[in-house]
């Protein structure tokens, strides 16, 4: 607790427990107080909160304002109406005025995160204040969301959104109670897809779209030789690729850690044969921009080859990332250790790359030969032999 007095001069605040209080002049400047007319600032601070006050001329006032605000802070009855005010404010004015400008300037995923306030969050809880905000509001966008049949992972990503704009909301002092999106289970996924191409049908993509879009038949070869995604093709710049070292430094991608990709021959002869800036985007689209989502033409083609045909789980359908699946499903099957294809998928875990292990089915079988081949190999080791019966 303390109160201070301020300096009508240079604004600074003098402690009324110095010795420069009891001078009647302001410690910073030196300037006199006034005899009447002094404007006390109170400030009490209680389990991390703290609440700033002022009052005029009257000293003996303010230290019973402070004496009361300490009590109500202690007691939990204190009631700060500006904070109830910034607390009342509508979620979507919330999300309006203040989230999304935010959002624009500082998250990549802007555009998406706009579609999904406004398609599912805002229609629920935008009406809302912050404060009224209930696990059970969240629970109803769960369940109007599965009943458009909504896959569980964008259920998830809905639910994020929630829970990170309550966050911010907290960070800036408009909301201070606990975050409703912490109380509410998220839905259960299995999104990892287990679909891979097999040469022929990987070779039959390739040439197909080699008919009908150049660009996408680019882009689609460079994923299927480096395993690199969407994103990660969109944002390449000619400075980002280094020819005379044979890689491709991959930049800012989804794990948030920089790795690189190693150049093929025919990826070599592809980039090499375009010419750029070194901040030029690689693949632009029709205004010369970055590209923001896979043309059209690689579904066209998809389904004109019929490698979807009867399949009707989306995870085993083939989609632009299958190309990056393949790639890694063609390296395991290669017998190539799974921390090198960590490495080159830019995989936060080792667990992210286990799902390709099955795929190398007689490795562990193999590594358990090569001990039996160790002992026929060293006639120092000792065998026993069994008798049968």
């Amino acid at each position: 607790m303390a109160i201070y007095v301020r300096c009508q001069h240079c604004k600074s605040d003098t402690s009324v427990n110095s010795a420069y209080f009891l001078k009647g002049v302001c410690k910073k400047c030196g300037e006199p107080f006034p005899k009447y007319e002094k404007l006390y600032i109170i400030r009490v601070t209680h389990n991390g909160k703290t609440v700033t006050k002022t009052i005029g001329n009257s000293l003996k006032a303010a230290r019973e304002l402070e004496a009361k605000i300490k009590s109500e802070l202690v007691s939990g009855d204190y009631y700060d109406r500006r904070q109830a005010a910034r607390e009342n404010i509508k979620y979507k004015d919330y999300i309006t005025n203040k989230y999304m400008p935010y959002a624009k300037s500082n998250k990549k995923s802007y555009d998406r995160e706009e579609v999904n306030l406004r398609l599912w969050i805002l229609p629920v809880i935008g009406d809302k204040p912050i404060k009224n905000i209930s696990p059970f509001d969240i629970e109803k966008i769960k369940k109007k969301m599965a009943e458009a049949n909504k896959a569980p992972r964008t259920i998830q990503y809905v639910i994020a959104i929630i829970r990170h704009t309550i966050n911010k909301a907290v960070d800036w002092g408009i909301y201070t109670g606990i975050n409703p999106a912490t109380r509410v289970k998220k839905p259960k996924i299995n999104n990892k897809r287990t679909r891979f191409l097999t040469p022929n049908e990987a070779q039959d993509l390739l040439s197909e779209l080699q008919k009908h879009s150049i660009q996408t038949y680019e882009m689609a070869l460079l994923s299927l030789h480096t395993g690199m995604r969407a994103g990660e093709i969109f944002n390449l710049k000619f400075g980002d690729i280094d020819f005379a070292n044979g890689i491709i430094h991959i930049r800012d991608p989804k794990s948030g850690e920089d790795r690189v990709a190693y150049l093929t021959e025919e990826i070599s002869d592809m980039l090499s044969s375009k010419q750029g800036e070194p901040n030029e985007y690689v693949f632009k689209d029709e205004n010369g921009n970055r590209i923001e989502r896979i043309s059209k033409t690689f579904f066209r083609v998809v389904d004109k080859l019929g490698l979807n045909k009867g399949i009707t789980d989306d995870k085993d359908k083939v989609v632009f990332h299958t190309l990056r699946h393949t790639f890694a499903s063609w390296l395991a099957m290669k017998g190539t250790p799974i921390y090198t294809i960590k490495e080159l998928m830019g995989h936060k875990t080792l667990a992210m790359t286990e799902r390709y292990s099955h795929l190398s089915p007689n490795t562990q079988r193999d590594a358990i030969s090569n001990i039996s081949d160790m002992l026929r190999g060293n006639s120092n080791v000792v065998t026993a032999k069994f008798d049968k019966g």
